[in-house]
């Protein structure tokens, strides 16, 4: 089955959105939203590809490789964002977002 197939992408994936989903939350509380903006909208961007990436792989669709492909670009550049701000939910989110985007890699390669 595919889903079985690209697992370890799948649940990297899943982990993803859930980091951004949580990351762009928490970024909306701090106390300057508007120094927050390019992660925010970067967590938006990063969280909606990889469930796109995601469903993808999970039907085996012969588009999968290029939907990974940019989930790893979108992945890498919401990590580089993140990774410049000291919260943990940032720091949290980058992570996710450097293995997500290795594991888009190995999955398109």
């Amino acid at each position: 089955m595919a889903h079985e197939k690209y697992r370890q992408c799948i649940d990297a994936c899943n982990d993803c959105a859930m980091a951004c989903s949580h990351c762009a939350a928490a970024c909306l509380h701090e106390d300057d939203v508007k120094m927050m903006a390019a992660c925010i909208a970067l967590d938006m961007d990063c969280a909606a590809i990889c469930q796109l990436a995601a469903a993808a792989m999970a039907r085996d669709s012969a588009h999968a490789p290029a939907i990974c492909r940019l989930c790893a670009e979108i992945c890498t550049a919401c990590g580089a964002e993140c990774a410049k701000h000291s919260h943990a939910h940032c720091q949290a989110c980058a992570e996710a977002c450097r293995r997500c985007a290795e594991a888009c890699r190995q999955m398109a390669a």
